[in-house]
């Protein structure tokens, strides 16, 4: 397939029939992620054209324990894919590229002979590991695994979930046993599966294994052998935006053929998302958990005690790669759901913050949403969660509000991080779910003494991911073009801090207790 490098104001001749129609090359995100999958199709202003979206069932086996099935994962990807590509096709437009982004450290094990997934996707948030880890630390990996993969160990990270699934068994019985991240197993299936599909990876997904080495953004072998994870079993690493391969016809008729011309982890995708193209400037996604994540420039960064060293992405031949350091928070718009589905404080997430509103403050109530252990700067896997300092003055309204002012008390636990990095932050670009609460950011930008923009479009990840396609395949020549069609929605002061600094104090407190 021959693929036209039109520039962001191109049109093409207009089909028969469609005369008045402005027909456009559109570029087409697949976002697979925790709580759903999502496509959407983008202009190339950036804007978005057309989206649909697909639920993901969760599975809790156990306690601690959070799976998903791969197998839905796919056909999920695919309705989702169908419904916006019937919905271009309509209007007279053309999807001419595809990006992948994902939920990035869930564990997927399958067999290329067979169309089958070996068991079930361990999730990123499960827990199992952690005795492993704990075994893994007390024999001294720590500084190894710190040194070579940027990351710390963690049942969060791929490789102890890998190496649980080899220990089981589960992968004995394969003809062509496999080993990946959500990335590998949808490119796989997407570009043919048994029949051929493309078997690969990428540094944003492959640096959350904890089996790859930042400095070469290669396979470590000393890890691999750490942790017990064959190298054999993993995919090749290519750079985010490559062609990996083209949209089999036998998968998905109506896209057959369109290239996928880049993959990037959800939280990196954000970033590019956000225009997080320079040194220093970062960005807060409030989805299912919080991740803030700043661009550390070209080279390897230096260990920040309690955040971790990634790769943002490799531009391959469109440029070189770029790294940076993140804070992850395993709970945010998982909360939210909690307190509708299993509290019943809330109808509805929208209800959040007016019911938050209604009170001037939490009268002391503290919530810790440490449900599957505590993330950046704690990494404490054995924490759970708690809401203390409840009297009889407190209601509804004031475990509400605890649970916002909570939301942003993890990420200001994050930004002091950053504040030893000696990366200079000058703002706070925020997207995701959550970041629709002016309260929240209004919290945030008062909490972490910076400005909080609220993006434009809060579908930063799959704008990543599009965009790097759409650069990939030539829509768009440069980084600067993209940069030039960000837009900030609404931009947040700090206020005056007093008051937020004593809840603060007092959220820290409980942290400690879980």
């Amino acid at each position: 397939m021959r693929l036209l490098a039109f520039g962001p104001t191109s049109t093409r001749a207009p089909l028969v029939g469609l005369a008045s129609l402005t027909l456009m090359d559109l570029v087409l995100a697949l976002d697979a992620g925790t709580t759903g999958v999502r496509a959407v199709a983008f202009s190339p202003t950036t804007e978005v054209v057309t989206s649909a979206y697909r639920e993901l069932t969760q599975h809790f086996p156990r306690p601690g324990e959070i799976e998903h099935d791969a197998a839905e994962i796919a056909a999920l990807s695919v309705q989702a894919m169908r419904e916006v590509a019937v919905a271009v096709r309509a209007r007279g437009d053309r999807i001419i590229a595809i990006g992948i982004t994902n939920q990035r450290e869930t564990t997927v094990a399958f067999d290329r002979e067979r169309t089958a997934p070996l068991h079930r996707a361990i999730v990123w948030q499960d827990r199992r590991t952690a005795p492993r880890c704990d075994e893994l630390r007390a024999a001294g990996h720590e500084a190894s695994v710190r040194a070579t993969t940027g990351l710390v160990i963690d049942p969060y990270f791929s490789a102890t979930k890998m190496a649980w699934l080899l220990e089981r068994g589960h992968l004995d019985d394969a003809l062509a046993p496999t080993l990946g991240t959500v990335d590998t197993w949808l490119l796989w299936w997407l570009s043919g599966n048994v029949e051929g599909g493309t078997l690969a990876t990428e540094p944003s997904n492959a640096a959350r294994t904890m089996l790859m080495d930042l400095g070469t953004l290669d396979w470590s072998g000393s890890m691999a052998a750490a942790f017990a994870v064959p190298v054999e079993l993993l995919a090749p690493i290519r750079p985010s935006a490559s062609t990996f391969g083209v949209i089999d016809p036998s998968v998905l008729p109506e896209l057959a053929g369109v290239p996928i011309t880049a993959v990037l982890g959800d939280q990196q995708a954000a970033l590019f998302g956000q225009a997080g193209f320079t040194a220093g400037v970062v960005k807060a996604t409030y989805g299912t958990g919080a991740f803030v994540m700043a661009n550390a420039g070209e080279a390897v960064p230096e260990v920040v005690d309690g955040l971790l060293s990634t790769v943002a992405w490799d531009l391959g031949a469109f440029g070189p790669a770029t790294y940076a350091l993140e804070g992850s928070a395993f709970v945010a718009g998982a909360a939210i759901q909690w307190l509708r589905d299993e509290l019943g404080v809330i109808a509805a997430a929208s209800d959040l913050e007016t019911l938050a509103r209604s009170v001037a403050d939490a009268a002391g109530v503290q919530v810790v949403p440490a449900f599957t252990g505590l993330g950046s700067p704690f990494w404490r896997p054995e924490a759970r969660g708690a809401i203390v300092g409840l009297s009889q003055a407190a209601g509804r309204a004031h475990i509400a509000r605890a649970l916002v002012e909570s939301l942003a008390h993890q990420v200001r636990a994050m930004i002091d991080a950053f504040a030893s990095s000696g990366l200079a932050l000058t703002e706070l670009r925020a997207d995701g779910g959550a970041a629709r609460m002016d309260l929240l950011l209004e919290l945030q930008a008062t909490g972490c003494r910076l400005p909080v923009v609220r993006s434009a479009s809060l579908e930063a990840t799959a704008r990543g991911a599009a965009t790097l396609a759409g650069l990939s395949c030539g829509l768009w020549p440069s980084l600067e073009t993209l940069a030039g069609y960000w837009r900030a929605e609404r931009r947040f002061e700090p206020a005056d801090p007093l008051a937020l600094d004593e809840t603060y104090r007092s959220w820290r407190r409980a942290v400690e207790r879980v």
